[in-house]
């Protein structure tokens, strides 16, 4: 039932701001005020629906096609605020005292930051889709009914007979008279098959050539276009890029300033009071509209800062690798050197307007766009700032292209490299 669905039931409290209590009780009146420990609770009360599910219910998120339990949905949401290493520390913490005496037995399962986001962006209302999450049975019941009902199966319209009620029951013959100078109206299948049988083989015979024509064309088709089908297996949901950013205290770019330049097209210092964005996130999100990809729609970018809990699949997804020039940034990459790095993604470096290019960035050629914006002074004021949107646009450009060129279209991800 929809009702009970723990995902609903904890999407639904956050969206009320009623906050959930861990409890060893599953009858949720006697529930305690104060917020067990999730090493020690086995229930999860729902203020808001006055009901209580424990915390070992597998929910409908999935991680690695294995369903994930609500202690570890739950855990994720109340760390949803906490760095990557952070985050793992405290999972591998709780397990501890899990497995201890006194504690509930049973283990948190680690999400990926990509999987984190995810279930994070839909418990906070701002997705309604995830393709971690399966579908309630009651909606696959539905559409299973609406199928049946459209093909005449279930709660269709049954056929009516032409005889009506009268077979096989004496009537006045008066009244048979009257019934002898009706009109029979007949049903869908009396009115198609007519009083006699009609003979359409001739049509079949005419058809003949044209069904011929018909099937080598859509073989030819089929067979030209089988090279363009690269990636057979693609999913219908197209794959949040990802942009990587250089972890070094000397970088412009930080994840607390990155927002602001990419979106606002205004450079602000890491370090300065008035960045906007939260120096100790560890992912961010961010939406840009790229034209010849998706017109209609923007493309939501994730923002990392390293590559620490990335699976395999996700190096085909890196659009963009903002660089200082320092060869260490590199060493937990997939493609550890960067001119091999830079044959399968953007590298991007920004200075300040006037410096010398650092050699490392010359030498590693077409592959690097360097760009650079004007120093920053404190008592300037943001209107100075106006030559920053002319290098963001820039960078864009550069990733648009690039993304372009990978493959990447409107409900596709990238050529697999």
């Amino acid at each position: 039932m929809a009702e009970q669905d723990p995902l609903l039931l904890l999407r639904n409290s956050i969206a009320s701001e009623t906050p959930c209590i861990p409890t060893t009780s599953e009858d949720a009146s006697a529930a305690s005020s104060v917020d067990l420990s999730l090493a020690t609770a086995t229930f999860l009360q729902f203020p808001s629906a006055s009901v209580s599910i424990p915390l070992t219910t597998p929910t409908r998120f999935t991680s690695s096609n294995k369903p994930v339990d609500l202690r570890s949905i739950y855990f994720a949401w109340l760390k949803r605020e906490t760095a990557i290493p952070e985050y793992n520390a405290s999972a591998l913490s709780l397990n501890t005292e899990l497995a201890a005496d006194g504690g509930a037995g049973g283990e948190v399962q680690n999400l990926a930051f990509v999987e984190r986001l995810d279930l994070i962006t839909w418990l906070e209302g701002a997705s309604e889709e995830s393709e971690y999450i399966k579908p309630l049975a009651s909606d696959v019941s539905s559409a299973a009914a609406s199928a049946q009902v459209a093909a005449g199966i279930k709660g269709g319209i049954a056929p009516v007979t032409s005889a009506g009620g009268r077979q096989g029951k004496s009537i006045d013959p008066r009244l048979a008279e009257i019934y002898n100078g009706e009109r029979r109206m007949g049903d869908r299948n009396s009115v198609l098959r007519g009083i006699k049988p009609t003979d359409f083989s001739h049509v079949r015979k005419l058809a003949a050539p044209f069904n011929a024509r018909k099937a080598a064309h859509t073989a030819a088709v089929s067979a030209a276009s089988a090279p363009l089908s690269h990636n057979p297996k693609a999913p219908a949901r197209r794959p949040d890029p990802i942009i990587l950013l250089s972890p070094s205290a000397s970088s412009l770019l930080r994840m607390s300033n990155i927002r602001s330049f990419l979106e606002s097209g205004t450079y602000i210092p890491p370090e300065s009071s008035t960045s906007t964005s939260s120096s100790s996130a560890s992912i961010l999100n961010i939406s840009r509209l790229l034209p010849s990809i998706d017109s209609t729609r923007a493309i939501r970018f994730i923002i990392v800062d390293t590559p620490e809990q990335f699976k395999p699949e996700y190096w085909s997804r890196v659009v963009a690798v903002f660089t200082t020039g320092q060869i260490w940034q590199f060493k937990s990459y997939k493609w550890q050197t960067p001119q091999e790095l830079f044959r399968h993604t953007l590298g991007v470096y920004l200075g300040w307007r006037g410096d010398v290019l650092p050699e490392t960035i010359k030498g590693w050629g077409r592959g690097v766009l360097s760009t650079q914006v004007d120093k920053w002074s404190a008592g300037a004021g943001q209107a100075s700032r106006w030559r920053d949107r002319e290098v963001v646009e820039g960078i864009w450009k550069s990733i648009e292209e690039n993304m372009r060129n990978k493959g990447w279209k409107r409900d596709s991800g990238p050529l697999v490299t």
